[in-house]
C-alpha cells in the first residue's frame, strides 16, 4: 500500500485510473485490449476535481493554495499472489483491502476504487479525501511521517493476512532508511529499452540503397527518445543510493531464489536490473552516430522554440 498525495488538477491522474485515453504511450505495459476487465469498488459519481470539492465544502473544511485535497492509494501484491485467481477472488481481495481503509479514513472520505487488470500485475487506485474526524483537511494527521507510515502498513499487513496468510509485509522503510522507487522509473527504462531496440533494428538495417531513409526514420525516433532519456537520467541520479542498494542486493537474492525461500524474491530481482537497463541505454546512446545525434538534437530544440 503506497499513498502519494494530491494537491492540484487531478485531470491526468483520473484519466489514467479511469482508463477515459485511447493509448497511453507513456505507460507501455497497459494493454488497452484488456481494459474491459477493469472493473471499480467504488465508483467516483463525478469527476474527482469536482468529487474532491464537494466533500471539502459539505464539511466545511479551510483549504489553503498548498492543501492536500486527496490522496491516491496504490494498493496491490505480487504476481505470483493473484496467479490462478479468478476474477471473483480478486475483487475480494481488494474489497478486503477497501474495508481495511473505510474504517481507518472513514468510508464518506473515498471517492473512487478502481482495480486495474490490463497492466502486468492487478492493483487498485483508491482515492480519498484526508479529512479528520474532527472536520479538518489534514494528509499530514491521517498519514503522517516515516515512523507513522510504517505502523499504516503493519496494520494493513496484520488486516489482510487474517484472510490471506502467504501475504508477506515488505521490509520497513523506517528500517532499511530507503525511499521507495516509484514504479514509474522502471516502467520509463522498459520503454527507452523497446525504443532503443526498434532504433537499433532500423541502423542494422541500413544499406546504399535506403540509407537516406532509414536514416530519417531514425532520427524521427531520436526526437522521441532524447526527451525520454533526459528524465529517466535525472530521476536515476535522484535515487542514485536506492538503486545501488539494489544493484547490491542482487547477488543474496539470487541465492534466496535459488533455494526456493521465497517465490515474491523474483519481482524485486527483476527490479535490479534497473541500473543495468539504464547502463546499456547510456551504451547505446554513445554506440549512436555522432552526425544523426547532432541532426536530431538540433531538430527537437527548433520544435522546443
Amino acid at each position: 500500500m503506497r499513498f502519494a498525495k494530491q494537491k492540484g488538477s487531478a485531470g491526468a491522474l483520473e484519466a489514467h485510473h479511469e482508463r477515459t485515453k485511447a493509448k497511453y504511450a507513456s505507460n507501455p505495459d497497459i494493454d488497452t485490449a484488456k481494459s474491459k476487465d477493469n472493473f471499480h469498488i467504488i465508483k467516483a459519481k463525478e469527476p474527482y476535481l469536482r468529487e474532491t470539492n464537494r466533500r471539502i465544502t459539505e464539511v466545511g473544511c479551510k483549504t489553503r493554495v498548498d492543501s492536500v485535497k486527496f490522496v491516491d492509494t496504490l494498493i496491490t501484491a505480487s504476481p505470483i499472489f493473484f496467479k490462478d485467481k479468478s476474477l471473483g477472488e480478486i475483487r475480494e481481495f481488494f474489497q478486503t483491502a477497501v474495508d481495511f481503509l473505510s474504517r481507518k479514513i472513514g468510508r464518506d472520505n473515498i471517492f473512487a476504487a478502481v482495480v486495474h487488470m490490463d497492466e502486468k500485475t492487478p492493483h487498485m487506485h483508491l482515492c480519498f479525501t484526508p479529512i479528520t474526524s474532527d472536520g479538518r483537511l489534514s494528509a499530514k494527521e491521517i498519514i503522517g511521517n516515516r515512523v507513522s507510515l510504517s505502523k499504516w502498513q503493519d496494520n494493513f499487513h496484520a488486516h489482510m493476512v487474517e484472510k490471506y496468510p502467504d501475504l508477506e509485509r515488505g521490509e520497513s522503510a523506517s528500517k532499511t532508511a530507503r525511499r521507495h522507487i516509484p514504479t514509474r522509473v522502471f516502467k520509463q527504462a522498459v520503454h527507452l529499452t523497446r525504443q532503443a531496440e526498434e532504433i537499433q533494428t532500423i541502423l542494422t538495417s541500413i544499406n546504399p540503397l535506403n540509407a537516406g531513409k532509414k536514416r530519417d526514420e531514425v532520427v524521427v525516433l531520436l526526437q522521441k527518445f532524447f526527451p525520454g532519456m533526459e528524465k529517466l537520467e535525472s530521476r536515476i541520479r535522484k535515487y542514485k543510493r536506492e538503486i545501488d542498494q539494489l544493484e547490491s542486493d542482487n547477488a543474496v537474492l539470487a541465492k534466496r531464489a535459488e533455494a526456493g525461500e521465497k517465490v515474491s524474491i523474483a519481482k524485486q530481482i527483476n527490479e535490479n536490473q534497473l541500473k543495468a537497463d539504464y547502463h546499456n541505454l547510456k551504451r547505446f546512446v554513445d554506440s549512436l552516430p555522432d552526425e544523426i545525434k547532432r541532426q536530431a538534437r538540433t531538430l527537437l530544440k527548433e520544435q522546443q522554440r
